[in-house]
């Protein structure tokens, strides 16, 4: 047994090349979007070790091999991120990114639906402060 879930977003996606290529479009687009300066500088330079810790989590959290746990154990998402101070914005960026990356890469609307939301739901979850500036600029 592999370990993936039979048509798992992660088979869906097309297995490790393809989730390999989501997480480097992901970095290259926030090493290069200057509104993503903020989450950018929350990661270590170069992004060498984030792109893998990511796709190893990916892989897992798509439904395919538990990389990430095998290595590190339980993901624990919200105490891994606790250093950092996640607001809206910042999840608004990652965001930004994350769905910039799928909708270059990913062919089919339901899949892409159903990523964005789940990935939105988790990015929610890491939420940790309020915005720096409150008062907000309506931007969606």
């Amino acid at each position: 047994m592999s370990g993936q879930l039979p048509h798992s977003p992660y088979e869906k996606l097309g297995g490790e090349t393809a989730v390999r290529k989501l997480v480097d479009r992901f970095y290259d687009l926030m090493d290069t979007k200057p509104e993503t300066k903020a989450i950018r500088d929350m990661h270590p330079t170069p992004l060498d070790s984030s792109r893998q810790k990511l796709f190893e989590f990916l892989s897992g959290f798509l439904g395919g091999p538990p990389v990430y746990i095998e290595k590190h154990g339980h993901p624990r998402l919200r105490m891994r991120h606790h250093a950092f101070a996640i607001d809206e914005a910042a999840r608004d960026h990652w965001l930004l990114c994350m769905h910039q990356a799928l909708e270059e890469q990913v062919t089919d609307p339901i899949l892409l639906m159903q990523l964005k939301a789940s990935f939105t739901r988790t990015a929610d979850h890491l939420i940790n402060t309020e915005n720096a500036n409150s008062s907000g600029n309506g931007d969606e």
